[in-house]
């Protein structure tokens, strides 16, 4: 019995920063001057056009997590101080697009939501977003639901696993699987460049899917699970880690990653194929998680990609930055809404600390969309 993806939703915070505003404002903060140069070397070549934060305090000199100080520096909050508007902010913005993701998949009623399975390794709650989407929409209350946490960016992947099984296993599960990230609430203001460059990335957002064994009800594009599998790049554990430090959370991201990427997944993802008796060129659609431009190029070069592959993918990273776990979500939705043809098989594709490697198959089916292209605000709107 196969499960679906039925719809995917996605939602961002309020605040909306432009590249150039970001690259001017860590000029401003870090100190010294080869720093400095870095940070516009940096941000010129991410890919990245605006992104979301959940924080407002970037466009004034007192704000109530992040203030300048009288140096001209930036001073660091604790992690308590962070965690603290992450419990706030997470459950508003959980609640939101949980809403917002029932209303535009109107197949399922609210009642009949089964599990709920949150991700997020941005910060911690509990009760958290997960108990809040079940009291402040009114689902039953004996839904069962399941936190992972502190994947990082690949974490879509167990959770839509997860919920895989239960709908195997279960005809009538219904589950609601959301990713939810607020990396911008762990800004390290710091002249080491693994700080300006994760600084330059990382951005805020959600994504929520509704997965059931249920046939589709045929009015829109739809994926049909086919399987996941998981991976490890060799000698890679050094070069991608997230750990709690007394002021955020801290990201070690080595400048090798993306060259670690594209010397293995050719041949880590022939191998994946392969053992669902397909090859490279059995897919037809990539849905690669943009992790950063240097990523998505060496993806592209291993696999002999054409540009207009992860032409999603690159659109997710300019006008959202890598917001982690929600972001392969992002280019998901996006191929649903762009499909110019009824079938395709859909290789997704997660990278994060380990370095690990999530990979997923979906044969995208269904109705093709006729309505216009949405543009960005209309996305999250």
């Amino acid at each position: 019995m196969p499960a679906y993806i039925h719809h995917i939703s996605t939602d961002t915070p309020p605040f909306i920063y432009s590249n150039e505003f970001s690259c001017e404002r860590m000029k401003g903060w870090v100190t010294e001057a080869r720093a400095k140069r870095m940070v516009e070397m940096i941000y010129e070549r991410t890919g990245i056009e605006t992104r979301y934060s959940v924080i407002d305090d970037f466009t004034k000199e007192d704000g109530d997590l992040f203030r300048t100080l009288p140096d001209g520096t930036i001073n660091s909050p604790t992690t308590g101080q962070r965690n603290a508007l992450y419990a706030k902010a997470s459950r508003e913005l959980a609640v939101k697009l949980a809403r917002k993701t029932l209303a535009e998949c109107p197949q399922f009623a609210k009642e009949e939501i089964t599990h709920v399975v949150f991700a997020s390794c941005t910060g911690f709650a509990n009760p958290g977003p997960d108990y809040h989407i079940i009291r402040d929409l009114g689902l039953n209350e004996n839904v069962e639901r399941y936190t992972i946490g502190f994947m990082g960016c690949y974490a879509a992947f167990p959770a839509m696993r997860m919920a895989a099984q239960f709908c195997e296993a279960n005809p009538k599960a219904v589950v609601l699987v959301m990713c939810l990230e607020l990396c911008t609430l762990h800004l390290q203001v710091s002249d080491k460049p693994e700080s300006i460059v994760a600084n330059a990335l990382f951005a805020d957002g959600a994504a929520a899917a509704i997965m059931s064994a249920r046939e589709p009800a045929g009015d829109r594009p739809f994926y049909r699970v086919q399987g996941f599998h998981s991976a490890l790049v060799p000698s890679s554990e050094a070069h991608m880690a997230w750990d709690i430090g007394d002021h955020g959370f801290n990201m070690v991201l080595s400048a090798y990653v993306p060259d670690l990427i594209g010397s293995n997944i050719r041949e880590m993802l022939g191998g994946i194929l392969a053992k669902r008796e397909m090859q490279l060129s059995d897919i037809d659609e990539w849905a690669i998680h943009p992790g950063g431009r240097a990523i998505l190029d060496q993806v592209e070069q291993h696999l002999s990609l054409p540009p207009e592959a992860l032409e999603i993918s690159r659109g997710v990273l300019r006008d959202y930055g890598n917001m982690s776990s929600p972001t392969v979500m992002f280019v998901l939705k996006g191929m649903l809404e762009e499909a110019e043809t009824d079938h395709a098989m859909t290789c997704a594709i997660a990278f994060g600390p380990g370095l690990t490697v999530e990979t997923a198959v979906f044969e995208r089916c269904g109705v093709t969309m006729t309505v216009p292209k949405k543009s960005k605000a209309q996305l999250t709107a």
